[in-house]
This record gives structure tokens, sequence and C-alpha cells, in this order.
């Protein structure tokens, strides 16, 4: 009995102790009271909580705020770069690292282009960022946090089939902890960016619904229900990506299937469509070489008003739309990002994805819903995998890095 309760006391010290770190990281500056207040701790408890975080250096006390009634209470502010963490975006034809402050901004980065490597050799190339980045880090990391194409089981930290990088049941989290004796956290890419979206995107409060749409050389979605990752049962929620929207004479997909919307509203989707289509159809704005029309040269000819870019890239937002469309329906939640290689064509995209969208859907369900770009730009998988770590807030009180238990 004396073991339970000894047991009890340290869970709901480090429970209250995540709880007062948690309104410091969602807050530039508050004060004890107000923590006290939100939180419903005592005033003693949150004094004595913050008292150790200021003996961790992971909390300053930065001025003084407006009194209501008594003395001017002292402001707290997070100590952004007291803790350095790494994240891992695997998702693009390059693989990048960054280390990551408390605050997201990123203190150094390393990118390596993958150039069709796959098995081991890209997992080398994982090692080899890895070990540029603690090497020339000015402090230690405090953990690693991975976001990678694929089926990803979260809990065992396993990739289950990452197609692109041929990686079948690899167990990237042991691996990486092992060679390295810190904390890994490994999520799909697209889980990441919604992580990174509302943990340093604008305005999406700590119980917020949001969905994170991640449109690159594949598509899939994150989800964010009361303020926590939605894995659904098998890990996977969100592969939006292979939902035939074709399903009559659609393209082949990579995962076996034919017509989904990868096939046709994807980055890669749209360099291969108007490569197929330039031959035919000679375009001012495009090079005309196939092999020259990549995706900055997509998105040159579409700000500079070429009729067939302008087509090929307003068509993917319909199909986006369509698809967001029957997340509305099922989900109903008002507010949906979108991230990735598709959106930087900005508004006019944009539009078209929101009028498929309301077109497809009940108007009742989406006239309450906001389809936005999101802020975090081609570094939103990376934040988002660190964020797996700095919103893990007991890993943050040793300042020496240890392995979880």
């Amino acid at each position: 009995m004396p073991r339970i309760k000894k047991a009890t006391r340290e869970y709901l010290k480090e429970h209250n102790r995540s709880l007062v770190f948690k309104h410091l990281f969602d807050h530039d500056s508050i004060s004890r009271a107000e923590i006290a207040r939100i939180t419903g701790l005592t005033p003693t408890t949150v004094s004595d909580i913050i008292s150790d975080l200021l003996d961790e250096d992971l909390v300053q006390e930065v001025g003084v705020g407006v009194s209501i009634g008594g003395k001017n209470p002292i402001l707290l502010s997070l100590v952004e770069d007291s803790r350095w963490l790494i994240g891992l975006d695997l998702a693009q034809n390059q693989f990048r690292g960054a280390v990551v402050n408390l605050r997201g901004k990123i203190r150094q980065m390393v990118s390596l282009p993958v150039n069709d490597r796959d098995g081991d050799e890209a997992l080398k190339l994982v090692y080899e960022i890895l070990d540029r980045l603690i090497e020339n880090a000015e402090q230690p990391i405090q953990g690693i946090g991975v976001g990678t194409p694929g089926l990803v089981n979260t809990s065992q930290g396993v990739v289950l089939n990452a197609v692109n990088l041929n990686w079948k049941n690899l167990p990237l989290e042991d691996l990486l902890r092992q060679r390295y004796r810190l904390p890994v956290y490994v999520v799909n890419d697209s889980q990441a960016a919604a992580i990174g979206e509302y943990t340093y995107g604008k305005d999406h409060r700590t119980d917020d619904n949001l969905v994170v749409i991640n449109a690159r050389h594949g598509i899939g979605a994150g989800i964010i229900i009361n303020g926590a990752l939605y894995y659904g049962d098998g890990g996977s929620a969100g592969e939006i990506g292979h939902i035939v929207v074709v399903p009559e004479g659609g393209l082949p997909c990579r995962c076996g299937k034919h017509g989904c919307l990868e096939t046709v509203a994807s980055a890669q989707a749209l360099v291969n469509r108007l490569r197929s289509l330039a031959s035919q159809h000679p375009s001012d704005g495009l090079p005309r070489s196939a092999k020259e029309i990549t995706l900055d040269a997509i998105e040159e000819a579409f700000v500079c008003g070429d009729e067939l870019a302008r087509q090929e890239v307003l068509e993917t937002g319909r199909y986006f739309g369509l698809a967001i469309s029957s997340l509305v329906g099922i989900l109903n939640i008002h507010k949906i990002v979108v991230s990735g290689d598709m959106a930087r064509f900005g508004e006019d995209w944009l539009d078209a994805v929101k009028d498929a969208a309301a077109e497809m859907s009940l108007p009742g369900l989406v006239k309450n819903t906001q389809i936005q770009i999101g802020e975090l730009g081609s570094n939103g998988i990376i934040l988002g995998a660190s964020a797996m770590l700095a919103t893990n807030y007991a890993l943050l009180f040793k300042r020496e890095p240890v392995l979880n238990p």
C-alpha cells in the first residue's frame, strides 16, 4: 500500500508540473496568480513548481504585470533556448533535419538529396543528418522527432510501409534510440504537419479541432480533436490520398488502385500531367522540354497567367475540394488548413478548392468551415516532429537528456 501511495503522489506531482508548464508554453508571459486561476491549483503549489522550473532554467521572470488588486504580479516566460530538439522531415526528394528551440525557431539545418536512394541507403542519409546536427549543436539535444511518409505504428515507432523509401516494418524509433541514446518519436509526415500547425500556427486554441492536409508528392491529413492528435484505431487516420476520386478510367496509383486523389491532385501528379500535355499543347509559359517542367516552372507559369498551367493547377484544386467535402461531411471540423507544395499556388488555387468543397457539401455544414493555407511553409513537418517532443513536458525537466523509462 505505501508503494501505491508513493506512486500516486509522484504521478500527481508530475501531472501538476506538466499542467503549469503547458500554460507557460501557451503564453508569451503569464503570472503565477494567473496560472493558479486557470489551472485551479493552489498558489502554493504553483509557486513550488515555478521554483523548480526556475532552477531548471526553463522559465525566467521577465517583468511586472498590471495589478487587479494587491501587488503587481511578476510575469514569467519560457526560456526558449533552454532546450534544443531535432526535427526530421523525410517526406520529400531531399531529407531535411533541423535543431529547433522550444518556440519553434530553427537554430541549425541540414538537407541532403535522396537521389532515388531507398532501403538501407536512405537510412544512412538519416544517420548522416543526425550525426551532423548533434556534432555541431552548441548544447545537448533533448530528443529526436521524425516525420516520415507512409503508414506508421506510432506507439512502437515502426514504419510499416513507406513505398517511396522501400521501408517495410522498419523499427526506426528503436534504431535511432539505440544509436543516439536519446528519446525518439516517429510519426507520419501529415500528422507531424498537423502538430506543427497546431503548435506554432496562429489563432489555434489549446482545445481546438483542426484538420491539416499535407499535399506534396503524396497527400495525407493530420486530424486534431480537442487539442490532441487523432490516430484512429490502427494509427493511420487521415490517409485521404488513397480515396478514389476517379472511379472510371483513373490513373494507376502507387498503392495498387486506380483513380486515387494522389493521382490527380498531388504535386507529382500535376508535374506529370503538364509534362504529358506540353508536347500536345505548346505553351509560352512552360519550358519546351518536358524534363524542365518542374513544380517551380509551373508556379512561375501560373503566376504569369499561362492558360495551360492555370487550367491544370485549378483542376487539382477542384479535386482537393472534393476530398475536403468528404471530410466536412464526416468530421464537421470547422478549421481546415492546407500545407505542403500545392499551397504555393496561393489564393486563386485555394478559391478553386473552396468552390468545389462548397458545391459538393451540404450548405449547412460547409458555410461555417474555414479553409486556409498553412503558415509554416516548408518547415511544417520539421516543426511538428520537434513539437511532439517539446509538448512532452516531462522530457524537458531534466537538462541532461535521458531515455524515457
